[in-house]
């Protein structure tokens, strides 16, 4: 197989290959910016400092999605690495049903406490009802933004990150059409825009249950399926549940981090700058999603790759790929962080008017923000190795310190001395931080990848 994790990768075949999820991971971000144009341009900022707002619960589902799917997907390809397929099917099957009923469970305890949630969350008189809107279309579609996080990774384990990446841009361009039709043709408000990026999760969660279910076991029938995932019978493991919680946690804590961060991020804004603060915060927190995003797809593109050769015990072939993931890395965080920083006010155009205050706000927070690209790449492909690495502990450490530890103490200290600026800053000071947390680990593991 072509696209067979097993492969002995070159630079341009690691690359293509973990290219359909890097394009992948930048639609589903897509999915968030899109609906966030709209909402501006539509509704009006108010609304999108609203779903900014709600967007720490939506994080929760998302959180726990990637966790299982990043951390499964550790532990099935290294049994696959090991000549175990039938339990890596067992474990695959188990995981999905797992969660679905874990977004199963989301769903309604949202649903029931809404209003005190939205409350909790700092929206005022204005937003307040834009917010309840948006969170209640939202979290009816927890179940399809869980099968969609964990089909994205599963897909590339089972060696077709092709399909998946396809899967993702016919959602992308369905939720770009609907958010228009259901926005500006129904009039139908933020609860249009919840419906719309539903709708497009939909799509690869369906698409991925008939894969799994059907084409999985012709593939069965029809080829030799030591490598192959589908949907088989399972018995429940604790142990199972709890390695791919361990191997994930770092992409967890990574996603609820980005939660209790926005939230800190909405409340400071609302008391510096009110509504506009937040806005801007929110517009520069999509672009944040759009350039990291590239990092997250390589990440899980190359994470079976590592896991497989972990696995097999191929050393060479893991450094191999270690050398040329760290080159691509290096690189490109040089060139997307010129890139964030030149096209701040293009950017910040695409959402709001030029000339008004929260223009102002978000082009010069934007500019700021940008330096952090030059460290996050790195910081996030470092998290994403040790999660393939199974060692989910030093991947926690590394993601809880970039994404909240840093970034908290940041918040806490420099609003204080510079107000607003001190705000711009706080994420690259955090990712800058990190950085010698990374080297640090990859220089105490060297013997596994050197």
């Amino acid at each position: 197989m072509s696209n067979s994790i097993s492969q002995d990768f070159k630079p341009l075949s690691l690359l293509k290959f973990a290219m359909p999820s890097m394009i992948m991971m930048i639609f589903m971000s897509l999915y968030t910016i899109v609906d966030g144009i709209f909402v501006s341009r539509l509704i009006g900022s108010n609304a999108l400092s609203a779903v900014n707002i709600v967007w720490p619960v939506l994080s929760v589902s998302n959180a726990l999605g990637i966790m299982l799917a990043s951390g499964g997907s550790a532990v099935i390809a290294t049994k696959l690495g090991e000549g175990k397929a039938k339990d890596a099917r067992e474990n695959f099957s188990f995981l999905v049903v797992t969660g679905l009923l874990i977004s199963l469970l989301l769903l309604v305890l949202t649903i029931l406490f809404l209003d005190p949630i939205v409350n909790a969350l700092g929206a005022n008189e204005t937003l307040y009802d834009y917010c309840c809107d948006y969170l209640k279309f939202s979290i009816i579609f927890a179940p399809a933004c869980m099968l969609q996080n964990l089909f994205q990774c599963f897909f590339v384990t089972a060696g077709k990150p092709g399909l998946g990446l396809s899967l993702t841009v016919i959602a992308g361009l369905a939720n770009a059409f609907l958010d228009y039709f259901f926005m500006g043709v129904l009039n139908m408000g933020v609860s249009g825009a919840a419906l719309a990026t539903g709708s497009g999760q939909m799509i690869p969660a369906i698409a991925g249950l008939i894969y799994f279910f059907y084409a999985g076991h012709r593939l069965k029938s029809t080829e030799n399926d030591s490598n192959h995932l589908y949907f088989t019978g399972f018995h429940y493991s604790g142990q199972v549940l709890l390695a791919s919680c361990a191997n994930g946690s770092s992409e967890m804590v990574s996603n609820l981090s980005n939660a209790i961060v926005t939230y800190l991020f909405n409340i400071i804004l609302m008391r510096l700058a009110g509504e506009d603060g937040v806005a801007a915060i929110t517009i520069i927190l999509y672009g944040q999603f759009l350039f990291n995003a590239l990092y997250l797809g390589f990440s899980i593109g190359v994470g079976p790759v590592i896991s497989f050769n972990y696995g097999a015990q191929n050393k060479r072939r893991l450094q191999t790929v270690y050398k040329i993931c760290t080159a691509f890395v290096l690189l490109s965080s040089v060139i997307i962080g010129a890139l964030a920083f030149f096209s701040a006010d293009f950017i910040s155009a695409v959402f709001v008017e030029k000339g008004n205050n929260t223009f102002s706000l978000t082009a010069t927070g934007f500019a700021i923000f940008a330096v952090n690209y030059l460290f996050s790449g790195y910081n996030i492909f470092s998290s994403g190795l040790f999660t393939a690495l199974s060692d989910g502990k030093t991947s926690a450490i590394l993601s809880l310190s970039r994404t909240f530890v840093f970034i908290f103490i940041s918040l806490l200290i420099f609003p204080q001395i510079w107000d607003i600026t001190g705000v711009w800053i706080a994420v690259p000071v955090a990712e800058f931080m990190t950085l010698f947390l990374s080297v640090y680990f990859h220089f105490k593991n060297r013997r596994i990848f050197l």
